[in-house]
């Protein structure tokens, strides 16, 4: 018997392995599994996302996302006997599913593998896919944990392989329940142990870094496009600085336009900029449609090679930025910072984009980020008017008192 729970995570959650990244609501999805006596021997909660670079018939790359999940069922995931071990089993999208597998060994149990199968031929998520069918990639984990702990991982943790990059963050996994209770007892990931940052968070502080980083000049202004068969769906320009902290050490970057590849996707509620270079595996930008009627970017998700040698990862699709009514562009000539986390923030330099309804190649009209300041300044003004008014009022009504009380004087 299986029972499970879907349920919208505000931002970040208690949660385990599962699919999440594209432009809708970010869910954390949950499964308890128990026996024929109704005890629980198998618990997980999680959340997960997934891109998948794909070939399509004109010879050229795009980038997909997955993150719906509203529809998920866990038909086959079982608590495992003598003849087969416990798994988890997640059916979603057409032809889509996840499957967990556990061994025990001794005293402790195993994250033994962890499988992802996808269907080309569903072409509202692969437009214009060359190959067709359900594809599957198959990862050995292999991750040991002591009987009768529950797993915990909070931070960002990444399975990639053959074109697939899986994001798993804010995981809780226990196989082998003992008695149908979940242990309240933790097992923490090496992540968890070494680092207070999880993975997605929104945060306008960073962790104070024991280097002060190098202050960089304004980085130059890249043009960035993506096409479809109809042409141009999606424009940008703009200069981009990445401030990175990693084990409290802090560093600045900026993207040189001339070295850097771009690829993307466009599709009716969401549309995706895909940036790479020799130290940059992807940093991505995925925009959305709300309301029917505006724009926005809701994702950003990064890794890179540092310095050291380090991957550097994070994601969020919690963002909400660059703001503008959809048939037109969004620009702001002055420095913004795009906060994806306390260890990550972009700034922008010079910034026009506009993800949607392109036409001819060309941007549409701007709504400029100064709007936003005047909205600002309007309420200060109008204030400002008034206490000037009411000053004036006071000051002729003491003028006014004081030569009534002189004209007393004068009998």
């Amino acid at each position: 018997m299986v029972c499970f729970r879907l349920s919208p995570a505000p931002g970040s959650g208690l949660v385990l392995l599962c699919l999440v990244l594209g432009a809708v609501s970010s869910y954390a999805l949950e499964v308890n599994v128990t026996d024929s006596e109704k005890a629980t021997c198998l618990y997980a909660k999680w959340q997960m996302n997934f891109t998948i670079q794909y070939n399509t018939t004109s010879k050229n790359f795009k980038t997909a996302t997955i993150s719906d999940f509203s529809t998920a069922t866990y038909n086959g995931s079982v608590c495992g006997n003598d003849q087969n071990n416990p798994k988890i089993v997640v059916q979603f999208g057409s032809g889509f599913s996840w499957i967990v597998n556990f061994t025990k060994k001794e005293s402790a149990y195993l994250i033994d593998s962890i499988s992802f199968s996808y269907n080309l031929s569903d072409n509202a998520t692969f437009p214009d896919a060359k190959e067709k069918g359900i594809l599957t990639v198959h990862d050995l984990v292999g991750f040991r944990i002591p009987l009768n702990n529950i797993f915990r991982c909070n931070s960002l943790s990444t399975l990639e392989k053959n074109g697939v990059v899986q994001y798993y963050w804010d995981v809780h996994v226990q196989a082998f329940v003992q008695n149908g209770t979940v242990s309240t007892k933790e097992f923490l990931c090496e992540k968890d142990k070494t680092s207070t940052t999880v993975v997605p968070t929104i945060s306008t502080t960073t962790p104070s870094p024991t280097t002060t980083p190098t202050p960089k000049e304004k980085p130059e202004v890249g043009s960035y496009s993506v096409n479809n068969s109809n042409g141009t769906c999606l424009l940008a320009t703009m200069g981009l600085q990445l401030n990175i902290t990693h084990n409290k050490v802090a560093s600045v970057i900026n993207i040189n336009p001339n070295t850097t590849d771009f690829t993307g996707s466009c599709q009716p509620q969401t549309a995706l900029l895909r940036l790479n270079s020799s130290n940059i595996k992807y940093l991505d930008f995925v925009f959305a449609v709300k309301n029917e009627n505006r724009f926005y970017l809701k994702e950003v998700n990064v890794s890179m090679y540092l310095v050291n040698g380090s991957v550097f990862s994070i994601a969020n699709n919690n963002l909400s930025y660059w703001d503008a009514p959809l048939g037109s562009s969004y620009m702001c000539n002055k420095e913004q910072t795009v906060s994806v986390s306390g260890a990550f923030q972009i700034n922008t330099f010079d910034l026009r984009v506009q993800p949607f309804n392109v036409m001819e190649g060309k941007y549409s009209t701007a709504q400029d980020c100064s709007a936003d300041d005047d909205n600002f300044l309007v309420p200060i003004a109008v204030g400002a008017a008034l206490a000037g008014v009411l000053i004036l009022v006071l000051l002729a009504y003491f003028i006014g008192l004081k030569r009534h009380h002189a004209g007393y004087e004068q009998f």
